[in-house]
C-alpha cells in the first residue's frame, strides 16, 4: 500500500504501490530503497522471472522471501510473510533480476532452505491488525526500559518491533560487553504475554534505525541508503589533513563518521607525490626552509626560514626537485625565485586584503551598495578613552565655543558672526537688576548664608588651583561633567 501523498497510487486503499512509477512527496518510501536497474528491460522468450523478493520491516531491516505462488508483487506492496511464530507484514522494497545482484552482496544462496515463503498480498484486515500492533510501540518501550533500570543492567534499549500479527516482539539492544539478560526476558514475558527476543546490534545501527540529521544538514546516510558499515579509523582523517578532534569527527552514534572514507581513496592517490619523510626541509643558498602546511588537492607545500613569518608555496614537483638536488650536495635557490611568479602576487595581494581591510571598507562605502553608510551613521557605544580625550581639549580650552579666545591666534576683538544678530535678553529687565557684571541688588528679604563650607571662602581661590593632571582622568565640574554652559575655568598658569 502506497502512503498518502504519492501521485502515483491507484485511488483508495488499495495495495497497489508506487509501482516504481515515482517518489512520494513525503520522501518516506525512498528510504534505503533499491533502484531497479533492470525494470525496463525485456525479458528472453521462455525465461522465468526470479522469484526471491526483497521485504523491507521497519527501519533498515531487510530479509529475502521466495514468492512461492507467483504473486504480481511491486514495489510499495504490503506482503503477508510465514515467520517462525505466526506471520509478519513488511513492504517490498525490491524484485526481479535486481534481487540476485542484492543476494550477491549480503551473500545468501539462492538455494537457502532458510528462506520463508510469502502467504498472500496484505489485505484490510492484515493492515487493521499490523497497525494495532504498532501502536503498542511507544508503551512497550517505555515499560521495558523501566525493567532493565531496575534490574540494573549495562545496556540499552533503543527500539523495538512488533510482529505483523502482535504475537512477537524484537527488542533491539546496545551493550559495551556481555549482558545476562535470563532475569530480563521471563519479566518481559510476564509483563507483555507475547515471545521474546533480543538482538544485539552496533552504535551505527542503533543510528540507523533511530535516523536523524547531521551537521551536513541531510539525512544521517545509515538511514537513507549506506547499508554496510565499513570501518572507520584516525588514519582516514589523517591522511586528510583533518585535525584529530572527536566532537567534530564522531557522528550521531559516537564513532566515526562513515563519510571520511568517500574521498579517501582520492586522498591516498593525492598523497603519493609528496615527500615521505616526518620533517620536509629544503636547503636553499640563504639558509634551510622547512614545510610549514600542505594542500594535498593543490599538490602545494609551504615554506618559511626560521627567522621569517612569511610562507612561500612550491609546487610538490618543485619540491621534489629540490630535496634531490640537496641529496647531491647541491643548495637550491631561496625561496622566492623558486616560487612561481603568480604565486608569489597571489600571496602579496592576500596579504595586502588581509592588512587593509579597514581601508578596503572605507572604498567600498561609496559604491552602489549603500548599506555601509547607515553602519557609519550609527551611533554606538562611545569609547572610554575617547571620552576623557574630550573632556581633556574642553578643559585646556579646545573645541570649547566658549574659550574660544584662548586658541592660539583667535582675535577677540574680531566680531563673532554667530553673535551679531543675537537678540540681547536683558533689554527687557529692570535696570536695577541687570548691570554689566551681573546682578547687583540682591532681595531685602534673603536669609543669610549659613553654610560653613562657604562663609570664608577665598574670592581668588581660583588662581590657587592646581593644574589639571591628565593622567588622573576626567574631574566632573557640573551635572554633565566637563565644562557646562557656566563661567569657563580659567587658562591653566604660564611655564
Amino acid at each position: 500500500m502506497s502512503c498518502s501523498s504519492c501521485g502515483t497510487k491507484s485511488g483508495g486503499c488499495a495495495p497497489s504501490g508506487c509501482q516504481s512509477n515515482g517518489t512520494c512527496g513525503t520522501s518516506g518510501c525512498n528510504a534505503l530503497n533499491v533502484y531497479d536497474w533492470f525494470k525496463d528491460m525485456d525479458l528472453p522468450d521462455g525465461y522465468k522471472p526470479f522469484d526471491i523478493v526483497e521485504v523491507r520491516f521497519k527501519g533498515s531491516r531487510k530479509e529475502f522471501y521466495r514468492n512461492t505462488h507467483n504473486l504480481d508483487l511491486f514495489t510499495g506492496d504490503y506482503v503477508v510473510c510465514e515467520g517462525s511464530l505466526g506471520y509478519d507484514i513488511g513492504t517490498v522494497s525490491a524484485t526481479g533480476e535486481i534481487v540476485r545482484l542484492q543476494l550477491k552482496k549480503y551473500r545468501v544462496r539462492e538455494d537457502s532452505e532458510e528462506l520463508m515463503p510469502i502467504l498472500r498480498v496484505a489485505n484490510e484486515r492484515d493492515i487493521e491488525k499490523y497497525d494495532l500492533a504498532k501502536a503498542k510501540e511507544n508503551s512497550t518501550l517505555e515499560k521495558a526500559r523501566t525493567i532493565s533500570f531496575e534490574l540494573n543492567l549495562a545496556m540499552k534499549i533503543s527500539d523495538i518491533e512488533f510482529q505483523g500479527d502482535g504475537r512477537k516482539v524484537i527488542f533491539f539492544y546496545t551493550a559495551e560487553s556481555r549482558v545476562d539478560f535470563r532475569e530480563l526476558i521471563k519479566r518481559y514475558a510476564d509483563e507483555f504475554k507475547v515471545k521474546i527476543e533480543m538482538r544485539h546490534i552496533s552504535y551505527r545501527e542503533e543510528a540507523s534505525r533511530l535516523g536523524g540529521i547531521g551537521v551536513c544538514g541531510r539525512e544521517l546516510c545509515c538511514s537513507t541508503w549506506l547499508t554496510d558499515y565499513k570501518q572507520v579509523n584516525t588514519g582516514a582523517a589523517r591522511s586528510q589533513n583533518l585535525s584529530i578532534n572527536m566532537e567534530k569527527l564522531a557522528g550521531q552514534c559516537g564513532r566515526l563518521k562513515c563519510c571520511l572514507n568517500y574521498e579517501l581513496d582520492m586522498y591516498l592517490e593525492a598523497t603519493e607525490a609528496f615527500p615521505k619523510a616526518k620533517i620536509v626541509k629544503i636547503d636553499t643558498v640563504t639558509g634551510t626552509a622547512f614545510a610549514r602546511k600542505t594542500d594535498i588537492l593543490k599538490q602545494l607545500m609551504w615554506f618559511s626560514y626560521d627567522d621569517s613569518q612569511t610562507w612561500i608555496p612550491l609546487p610538490v614537483d618543485k619540491v621534489n626537485e629540490c630535496m634531490e638536488e640537496n641529496k647531491n650536495g647541491v643548495q637550491v635557490a631561496t625561496l622566492a625565485d623558486l616560487a612561481p611568479a603568480n604565486e608569489i602576487l597571489a600571496k602579496i595581494i592576500a596579504d595586502e586584503k588581509a592588512n587593509d581591510f579597514i581601508d578596503n571598507a572605507e572604498l567600498l562605502k561609496d559604491n552602489e551598495f549603500g548599506g555601509l553608510k547607515k553602519l557609519d551613521n550609527h551611533k554606538g557605544p562611545r569609547d572610554k578613552n575617547n571620552r576623557n580625550r574630550n573632556n581633556n581639549q574642553r578643559r585646556e580650552g579646545g573645541n570649547n565655543p566658549q574659550n574660544l579666545n584662548q586658541k592660539p591666534g583667535f582675535d577677540k576683538n574680531k566680531p563673532n558672526p554667530n553673535q551679531q544678530n543675537r537678540p540681547n535678553h536683558n533689554q527687557n529687565k529692570p535696570a536695577s537688576d541687570v548691570s554689566a557684571n551681573g546682578p547687583v541688588n540682591q532681595p531685602t528679604n534673603q536669609a543669610p548664608n549659613t553654610n560653613p563650607n562657604q562663609q570664608n571662602r577665598n574670592p581668588n581661590h581660583h588662581k590657587n588651583r592646581k593644574p589639571f593632571n591628565k593622567n588622573k582622568g576626567p574631574r566632573n565640574n557640573g551635572p554633565g561633567g566637563g565644562n557646562p554652559g557656566g563661567t569657563p575655568p580659567p587658562p591653566p598658569p604660564q611655564a
